[in-house]
């Protein structure tokens, strides 16, 4: 019987409370920097997170393969292809949401693409379509390449990645964001209005090129899943992880000289750097939690997340979009009524009127919002409710 480590239940309610903290700050305006990613190259702690989530999504996987593999073909391309399409259709489906929008004193219809603006459109790929992404072409390595050859496919698709950003971008800088090939590839295959927008020129974060190397953080969370299962709860087990963290960390940061580390390409230096810190990560977990036996209300604070985490992330997205339906007048400006929404004025009337600095503000509008979702994490796992995707 395989044991069960409460750790990797905590790492992911962890990973998925910080990224929702970090999507939902009172004014993007008023940002501590740990909570801001990098402007381009280099990493901040918020950088971790969306990596970290997809190499517990290998984690998790570590644990279902072995029934999907007794099931057969049959069972394990139902399986995936399901949960794949299904998390990429909450994705999109978030994107689109609320499907209205105001336009003046009137609420118009958000269209696939502004017919007055056509550069305008709903975005097709984002956080949860890379997830979904990612998850299916990972599970496919696994199941059929088995974990030895996944572990070098995802290799060599971190060389390849590494290799068609210094081949196809532009000679003179092919790692910068006008430079970096992928762009043109979306451009051709997603279509200019359903690219991101907000990094001032048409660029995309979770393009579809950036998603290769993205693949292998769950192949590597896989593999890390699968050794912790079988090797047990050890000490053995333990320190080869510590190792193997402090290997990766070193091979990440050296790489970075010559291919920078970055979240918005996701490079390949950028893989096996937060792979490392995602290792010494669970294994300091492990250690604390199942050999030190050290369980308080901050660990099961975090489990609560984890046991709906892909739910609580959608629901976090889903909220706020229907709150900004809602006007409430906020004043006069240039003899005309200005409204706001019952999201902002929470932050405008209550956090953003501690005293300080503005970021104070911002940030405890972030930990009250957290904290709502706690509760309602709470009541789920109370009432035994999980929803499975």
């Amino acid at each position: 019987m395989k044991q069960r480590f409460y750790s990797l239940d905590v790492f992911r309610g962890a990973t998925v409370c910080l990224m929702i903290l970090v999507n939902n700050p009172g004014s993007w305006a008023h940002i501590y920097p740990p909570l801001d990613h990098a402007a381009w190259h280099g990493i901040t702690p918020t950088d971790l997170v969306f990596p970290f989530f997809l190499f517990a999504v290998g984690n998790a996987l570590s644990f279902v393969m072995p029934r999907l593999e007794q099931g057969g073909d049959a069972v394990f391309w139902k399986k995936v292809i399901k949960r794949s399409l299904l998390i990429y259709i909450i994705g999109l489906f978030l994107t689109w949401w609320p499907f209205v929008k105001w336009s003046g004193d009137h609420l118009v219809f958000k269209d696939w693409v502004d017919p007055d603006n056509p550069q305008i459109g709903i975005r097709l790929l984002g956080v949860l379509a890379r997830i979904a992404i990612c998850y299916f072409f990972a599970s496919i390595i696994i199941y059929y390449a088995k974990s030895r050859a996944a572990f070098y496919i995802g290799l060599v698709i971190l060389l390849l990645y590494w290799s068609l950003c210094f081949l196809l971008g532009d000679k003179s800088d092919p790692y910068s964001m006008n430079g970096w090939f992928g762009n043109d590839v979306d451009k051709k295959i997603l279509g200019l209005p359903h690219m991101y927008k907000g990094e001032g020129i048409p660029f995309d974060p979770e393009g579809i090129m950036s998603t290769l190397p993205a693949i292998v953080q769950v192949i590597f969370g896989y593999l890390i899943g699968e050794y912790i299962q079988k090797k047990g709860k050890n000490f053995e087990m333990l320190s080869n992880l510590f190792v193997a963290g402090v290997a990766l960390l070193l091979t990440g940061f050296c790489w970075d000289t010559v291919f920078p580390i970055n979240k918005k390409i996701w490079t390949s230096s950028y893989v096996v750097y937060t792979t490392g810190l995602a290792i010494i990560t669970i294994a300091t977990m492990i250690y604390l939690i199942e050999f030190k036996n050290i369980k308080g209300s901050l660990s099961r604070f975090f489990d609560v997340f984890g046991k709906n985490a892909l739910f609580v992330f959608a629901l976090s997205a889903f909220l706020p979009k229907i709150l900004w339906l809602i006007r409430i007048p906020n004043g006069i400006k240039d003899g005309k009524p200005v409204y706001t929404d019952p999201w902002h004025w929470f932050y405008l009337k209550i956090c953003a009127k501690i005293p300080g600095d503005p970021k104070i503000g911002s940030l405890a509008f972030a930990i009250c919002f957290i904290i709502f979702m706690w509760f309602i994490c709470w009541w789920m796992d109370k009432k035994k409710i999980y929803v499975k995707v």
